[in-house]
């Protein structure tokens, strides 16, 4: 059998945890590992080369990818010769100790991906392997990404990578690096690409996509810029992004996406804390009142915008009134949906080395709990008031509870299901709003 035919039968299985950043460096992963003769599967038990793609911004993730590790570690005494690694964010961060853990074959940070074949090559030889080095110019911007989705219908470009805020929770800045943009060409080549493909919709992704700049021989291109030329692809594109930054969202932002129609009225707007304390100790770099003039720019030209946010409970040296105040402005603008978490303090931060976690942990349930129970009420006063409108849905496939059902999105995000039996995923179709629960438009066909 020839040497190339062996190849083509190896098998490589991830699974990704953590945001959609990296579920497109999965992605990307997959491409580069298919140039080296290995097949994507999704069944663990057949793979020769088993990788998770970790997230190390909540300490929760870390020890949900310490339990699948010793899986994995099963998997390689019940298959002599099966590889594992480790790759992504806690790659980076817990480098030493995953290689002690004598679990992992592999550990590779965000910016050595393209290194990985060599790396499962020495591996293969009986040598540990270890990359984490951060780079200041790797964007991936000439891989074209395996896309792993199952409904054919979303993809993810990922438009930059890193991060420069370097917020006093968060590891993003150490595991990621700093920020560094694409180039724009090849970003809208690849939505280009993405549509030509019969995708429908795409999502834009960066730590802190506002802060995007490309300065090129063409002139320089912002955010606002780029988002205009992706939406510019296909009147028939839907175009999304993640995540914005109410430090760096500006009005040219948000003209452009009143002006196309195509671009989803839907911001993701992480508040993290309603207390002016809070923010300047999380070094969040804006006020309370600046949040909520933004957020009425924001109506201010698309009234139906969709706005979401995270939000942290219990961060070190919150008071009572600093949580009161982190109530009163999610009362304040309404969110459609949050994510909601306890603060947990992550080793190697700003907030680790100069703060206290001070807040009891009985303290952060009772009012994560608080946090939770206002945004559900919130998210379905926000449904209630969708109940009789009519939106046009991009459908993704069949609804999960019920097969006579499809299940799709409203250009804000929002999920309806509603029965049908004539359209399929890709299809774009009206329906009517005739009730909801918290999490769900309940809609049948105009």
């Amino acid at each position: 059998m020839p040497i190339f035919q062996i190849i083509l039968t190896m098998k490589l299985y991830i699974e990704t945890y953590g945001c959609q950043m990296n579920v497109a460096d999965t992605e990307i992963i997959f491409s580069l590992m298919a140039d080296a003769g290995y097949e994507r599967t999704e069944d663990i038990s057949e793979a020769e080369v088993i990788l998770a793609n970790t997230c190390s911004v909540r300490d929760n993730a870390e020890q949900r990818i310490w339990g699948r590790i010793d899986l994995f570690a099963t998997e390689k005494k019940r298959r002599p010769g099966v590889l594992t690694g480790i790759v992504g964010c806690m790659a980076e961060r817990l480098k030493d100790a995953l290689l002690e853990s004598g679990k992992v074959d592999i550990v590779a940070g965000p910016d050595a991906y393209r290194n990985l074949p060599k790396l499962v090559a020495a591996a293969k030889a009986g040598t540990p392997q270890i990359d984490v080095m951060l780079s200041h110019e790797e964007t991936y911007g000439d891989i074209k990404p395996v896309r792993i989705d199952k409904n054919g219908v979303s993809a993810f470009i990922s438009i930059m990578r890193g991060c420069n805020n370097v917020c006093s929770y968060c590891v993003v800045p150490y595991t990621r690096g700093a920020e560094r943009s694409r180039n724009p060409k090849t970003i809208v080549r690849e939505a280009c690409q993405i549509f030509s493909d019969g995708y429908k919709e795409v999502t834009l992704l960066g730590q802190n996509v506002d802060s995007y700049f490309w300065k090129g021989e063409d002139g320089d291109v912002d955010f606002a810029d780029l988002l205009a030329a992706v939406a510019d692809v296909s009147p028939e594109l839907r175009v999304r992004f993640a995540t914005s930054h109410p430090k760096d969202i500006s009005d040219k932002l948000i003209e452009v996406m009143a002006s196309r129609p195509n671009i989803c009225h839907s911001i993701h707007l992480p508040v993290q804390s309603g207390s002016d304390t809070m923010l300047v100790k999380m070094r969040r770099r804006y006020t309370r009142a600046w949040y909520l003039e933004r957020v009425a720019k924001i109506r201010s030209l698309m009234p139906d915008c969709v706005i979401t946010t995270d939000v942290i409970a219990g961060f070190c040296g919150e008071t009572e009134q600093d949580h009161q105040d982190t109530l009163s402005i999610m009362r304040e603008v309404g969110y459609d949906y949050a994510y909601m978490f306890q603060y947990s303090e992550r080793p190697g931060t700003l907030a680790a080395r100069n703060y206290p976690d001070d807040v009891p942990p009985e303290v952060k349930t009772r009012r994560l709990e608080e946090i939770i129970a206002l945004q559900n009420q919130l998210s379905l006063e926000s449904n209630r008031r969708d109940v009789g409108k009519v939106y046009e849905v991009l459908v993704e496939g069949p609804s999960r509870k019920n097969a006579a059902e499809l299940c799709g999105r409203t250009p804000g995000g929002k999920m309806c299901v509603f029965p049908d039996s004539v359209h399929k995923a890709g299809d774009y179709t009206k329906v009517v709003v005739e009730s909801c629960t918290s999490a769900t438009l309940i809609c049948k066909l105009v």
